[in-house]
């Protein structure tokens, strides 16, 4: 009879190490990007064109590039690395 209760508290934990572990590879699978991932992108621009200024937003990151035919902000999806809308002053 003792050896039928430390089997089954020995499977009982294993089930609850198991479920935990479950569970931490879950969390970590569904979380952000891995620390230290990065993404590269290609802004399509002529050589001559240059970054002038970059910032973030709610939706992803807005880069102004100065060409030689006029400035403009792209805006670009962090998530698909690509470029998503251009913005360009009114002539």
């Amino acid at each position: 009879m003792r050896a039928l209760k430390i089997l089954v508290v020995v499977m009982g934990v294993l089930i609850v190490g198991g479920t935990v572990g479950l569970v931490v590879l879950l969390v970590q699978r569904m979380g952000g990007p891995v620390a230290g991932a990065r993404w590269e992108t290609a802004l399509d621009q002529p050589e001559t064109a240059r970054i002038g200024g970059i910032a973030a937003t709610e939706s992803g990151i807005a880069v102004w590039v100065t060409r030689p035919d006029g400035d403009r902000v792209l805006l670009v999806d962090p998530k698909r690395g690509r470029v998503v809308g251009e913005i360009r002053p009114g002539r």
